[in-house]
């Protein structure tokens, strides 16, 4: 295809609030080969993405992220700080946004972390770095003092930014690397326990509650990590959190012993799932993130004890979200367009612009990794097959990917 007749997409809420049907036309050589019917959204907005770029270019990059984003109908992310060097100061941040405003093709808005180096030992001069990022977070490690947490709240709410955080409290890990459940029990695997993800989250809320500062959790896994959060905000609490497309389809009897199925937090149990999903029916959980966290295929064919966290996600997650939640009828499309595009963008301050994606929700498609734009190839999802093909992505009126 050499153009794409762009002004023949017309929004019209004819399907939902904040999804439309419309008839474009593909264009090859000058000459309209047809019209289809698909689905246009509001370009997708993912709040927790690993783009690897300064430091671990071997893993990814901002130009592969970004246009593997694309490719996933997103035109705004916000990059994870677990770089080398750690965006903790305006000299290394210079360092990563020097290369989003060389490489990236879509809009990539970058975290700076909370303490110096992301050791949870001094809090960053947050005041210098507050204009230059979307918020706060040392993702990957919790932040283990109360103290130090509190105060970055107070600095935090005084900046008018909002405090971000991978809730994990160290001690209770234990050297586990999967959910402490039934499969690890059953093949011999040291277990992650669920109390390491919500005891931090529950101090943190607590601390919100007193210092009024805006807080949103990462990746919550767990049914108590949603039972907190949901008296939190009845209680007027300022909290806002997200989930991952893989913890609301899959649990850890779907476990294979491959680093593709190990991410942090790990995939929990039955019970745990059942509970994410009442909690994005119910507005407890506000919107659906990625984790996308590319690494190399060396590091992730060793296996669920040695392969490091992480896995690829931003290519799978609108085809994983409406294949198993909209189509099933756990959820509507609509639902699923507010918690991919339009409740990021509202906590988060991001303007939605020009941006919009064009989907053929009839194709039926295997996941292959091999065919990802992303470096990384580690999917949970490999081999499934989902409905849904992204045709067309439009970033402040420009094709980005088609």
């Amino acid at each position: 295809m050499s153009a794409y007749e762009t002004k023949k997409v017309e929004f019209k809420s004819e399907f939902c609030e904040n999804a439309f049907f419309a008839e474009v036309s593909f264009a090859e050589e000058g000459v309209v080969r047809g019209f289809s019917k698909y689905a246009v959204f509001p370009g997708f907005c993912d709040v927790h993405v690993h783009f690897r770029e300064p430091g671990f270019s071997y893993k990814e990059t901002i130009k592969t992220g970004s246009k593997a984003s694309a490719r996933g109908g997103y035109t705004s992310v916000c990059t994870m700080p677990n770089l080398n060097p750690v965006p903790d100061s305006p000299e290394h941040l210079k360092e990563q946004t020097d290369i989003i405003d060389r490489d990236a093709v879509i809009e990539v808005l970058p975290y700076a972390a909370i303490t110096v180096g992301e050791k949870g030992e001094e809090l960053v001069d947050m005041e210098s770095l507050a204009e230059k990022v979307i918020a706060f977070s040392d993702d990957g490690r919790g932040v283990q003092s109360e103290e130090m947490m509190r105060e970055a709240m107070l600095r935090a709410k005084a900046l008018g930014k909002m405090i971000v955080a991978h809730c994990e409290v160290n001690e209770l890990l234990r050297g586990g690397y999967i959910h402490e459940g039934d499969y690890a029990k059953e093949h011999g695997h040291r277990g992650i326990c669920s109390e390491s993800e919500w005891k931090q989250i529950e101090r943190d809320l607590r601390l919100a509650k007193e210092t009024g500062c805006a807080y949103h959790v990462c990746h919550i896994s767990t049914k108590e990590s949603v039972d907190i959060i949901r008296k939190a905000k009845a209680e007027g609490v300022n909290v806002t959190c997200e989930t991952g497309p893989h913890y609301l389809v899959m649990d850890d009897s779907d476990l294979q012993e491959e680093g593709r199925f190990k991410m942090n937090p790990p995939l929990r149990s039955k019970a745990d799932r059942e509970a994410l999903i009442e909690g994005i029916k119910d507005g407890t959980i506000d919107m659906i993130a990625t984790d996308h966290a590319p690494h190399s295929a060396e590091e992730k064919s060793r296996g669920l004890e040695k392969s490091p966290f992480g896995i690829t996600g931003i290519e799978t997650c609108f085809p994983v979200v409406y294949t198993k939640l909209v189509k099933t009828g756990i959820i509507t499309l609509e639902k699923a367009i507010e918690l991919l595009a339009i409740n990021p963008r509202k906590r988060f301050g991001i303007k939605l612009g020009n941006d919009f994606t064009v989907w053929d929700l009839e194709t039926l498609e295997k996941v292959e990794p091999e065919k990802f734009i992303s470096m990384g190839k580690a999917t949970p999802f490999e081999g499934w097959e989902l409905f849904g093909k992204c045709m067309l992505t439009v970033k402040d009126g420009q094709i980005v990917y088609k």
